[in-house]
């Protein structure tokens, strides 16, 4: 069998060559939607639609386990198709199938607690706030995802959201590097004067950001860290496997690239972060 990553775009080739790193020997199968990409400005029922489409290709490849490489389908989709469809769906394909997220395992990076604690709310007055900034697509941003599950965790950390409405689109029609620097240059400029100041720590909450990761590097503070969700991902999935024997990644080290969209090479930016170039094939 095999694990399948998926993402609307090129973004989730981040976190899947973290889990490249993390399991070298897994078969990986990995689905950008670009047909349909970005997710980031649609509606949430098309997100849903969207999401459980490109889980079951990958199902149909032979997954047993897809990790959504995309905060809007973690945090719109996952929790809808883990509760409503994959249930009746795993009965129908009669094997153990499971989805997972990439935002469980940021906000445990992001707090270093597990995802089960809860804070204890008490009255005393927080005397210093670690201020977080997280950098998104407006559907992210509009799920409050990371204020909401940040908050429950951790009452010294408080979260600013960025929506960046057409960053996703510039990085994966290839546009400029001098235009994505003055994209990311304006939203780190936004987010600092929405809070008063420049972030503590930042998020980059799509994967897509990823990819660029020196320009938001080079936007902020020197030495201000960035949680990286893709090494956090691969790490959790790794936890994970080693928890759950039921599903099998695989022992080949298999690697396929697939898109719903035109299929060949990707562009410049994906060539950059990958080493050489890569090729898609359609589905």
């Amino acid at each position: 069998m095999a694990i399948g990553v998926f993402d609307s775009g090129v973004g989730g080739l981040t976190v899947h060559r973290a889990m490249v790193d993390r399991l070298p020997t897994a078969d990986l199968i990995y689905l950008a939607d670009q047909a349909n990409a970005p997710y980031g400005g649609r509606p949430g029922e098309q997100i849903v639609d969207l999401t459980r489409a490109g889980c079951e290709r990958l199902f149909d490849q032979g997954c047993d386990l897809v990790i959504l490489a995309c905060n809007t389908a973690s945090a719109i989709a996952l929790r809808r198709l883990q509760q409503t469809w994959l249930p009746g769906y795993r009965k129908t394909k009669g094997r153990a199938l499971n989805i997972l997220g990439i935002i469980v395992p940021t906000i445990e990076a992001a707090t270093g607690l597990p995802w089960e604690h809860e804070a204890e709310r008490r009255g005393d007055k927080v005397e210093h706030l670690d201020v977080l900034g997280v950098f998104s697509t407006p559907g992210t941003a509009a799920s409050r995802v990371y204020e909401i599950e940040i908050d429950k965790r951790r009452q010294d950390v408080a979260v600013f959201s960025e929506p960046c409405p057409n960053l996703a689109r510039m990085i994966e029609e290839g546009a400029p590097e001098a235009d994505l620097k003055a994209a990311v240059d304006g939203h780190v400029t936004a987010l600092s004067k929405r809070i008063g100041r420049m972030p503590d720590r930042a998020i980059l909450g799509c994967t897509h950001y990823e990819i660029i990761a020196g320009l938001f590097r080079a936007a902020l503070p020197p030495g201000t860290p960035l949680i990286h969700q893709p090494g956090a991902t691969a790490d959790a999935i790794g936890r994970y496997l080693e928890r759950h024997p039921e599903y099998d990644p695989g022992a080949s080290g298999l690697r396929r690239f697939l898109t719903t969209g035109k299929p060949g090479p990707q562009n410049g930016h994906v060539t950059t972060f990958w080493g050489g170039p890569l090729s898609f094939d359609g589905v």
